[in-house]
């Protein structure tokens, strides 16, 4: 009975552990949420609140004030996102693939320009030079889609994965006259689906926070992302209550009288961050595996 009783008595500390473990995660989420419905005036009165004292839906107005443009912004954000994953993990899959097998004649010369890459790089300015001046990709919405394309790291994690499979594999399928890339996207892909969903998570979750490419290579509103465009609403806003606080006129500044800024980087937290809470539990089950067997194996 005892010893049950010890053992019971385990698991709810176990238990309690991980709850209160995860509350950790969880609260900061609520925060956030609760922060981005609070009146301004509260925030700097009392502080951040668990619960809000008032319920203003003023930074969503101000956030949501131009919806056409935050549609676009969502659709070229969506579009980049998705479409650029796919092309970097094919991309990867393609250069780790000849890198992971034993008889490739170039793989020492290869792999080591690979990691090169990774210590040593052009800089923004020639990078600029290259993309505006000779590939022509700026101020299209291709420079989201080529520019980063491939990871000198992930492609090194996909190469590890792909050792760790086994050879007789690609040797049965060699016998039965499969070529190289009936291979990889018949046998060595659908057996990595891990490392697979780990790389494009990270991937989605790069390009969906990108707010530098634009910065640097756009002008076209049209083609504005999500991130940088909310970032203007915010320097716009913040901006609009420095000219307010110095005694303006009014006229000058719009006719706004008081913008919610503490509260509008919040909302922008959570229009910004939504979908991508919604997407990350489909990758969760292949995330740690495929985080573990590619950052381990060497």
């Amino acid at each position: 009975m005892t010893k049950r009783k010890i053992k019971i008595d385990y698991r709810i500390g176990i238990h309690l552990f991980f709850i209160i473990f995860s509350l950790a995660f969880i609260i900061p989420f609520i925060y956030v949420l609760s922060i981005s419905f609070s009146n301004d005036m509260d925030i700097k009165q009392y502080g951040y609140q668990f619960i809000p004292k008032t319920f203003d839906l003023g930074a969503y107005t101000y956030v949501f004030q131009n919806p056409e443009q935050l549609l676009s912004s969502y659709k070229i954000t969506t579009f980049t996102s998705l479409v650029g994953t796919f092309c970097s993990v094919m991309i990867m899959a393609l250069m780790a693939y000849p890198l992971s097998r034993s008889n490739f004649t170039y793989r020492k010369q290869v792999s080591f320009f690979v990691f090169f890459t990774m210590i040593f790089g052009g800089g923004l300015i020639p990078s600029y030079i290259l993309i505006t001046k000779y590939l022509r990709l700026g101020n299209t919405v291709w420079i989201y889609l080529f520019a980063g394309l491939a990871n000198a790291w992930h492609i090194i994690i996909m190469r590890t994965f792909f050792q760790s499979l086994p050879s007789a594999l690609v040797e049965s399928a060699k016998m039965d006259g499969a070529g190289e890339l009936k291979i990889l996207f018949r046998i060595i892909m659908p057996l990595s689906k891990p490392v697979i969903a780990t790389i494009s998570l990270f991937i989605l979750l790069q390009r969906w926070n990108d707010w530098a490419t634009a910065l640097v290579y756009i002008n076209n509103k049209r083609l504005y992302t999500l991130q940088f465009l909310l970032q203007r609403i915010l320097r716009e806003a913040e901006f609009i209550n420095t000219m307010m606080n110095e005694g303006m006129d009014n006229h000058l500044v719009g006719g706004m009288i008081n913008i919610p800024t503490e509260s509008i980087r919040f909302a922008m937290c959570v229009v910004a961050a939504g979908p991508m809470l919604i997407i990350f539990p489909f990758f969760q089950k292949y995330f740690v595996k495929g985080l573990t067997i590619g950052s381990v194996k060497g």
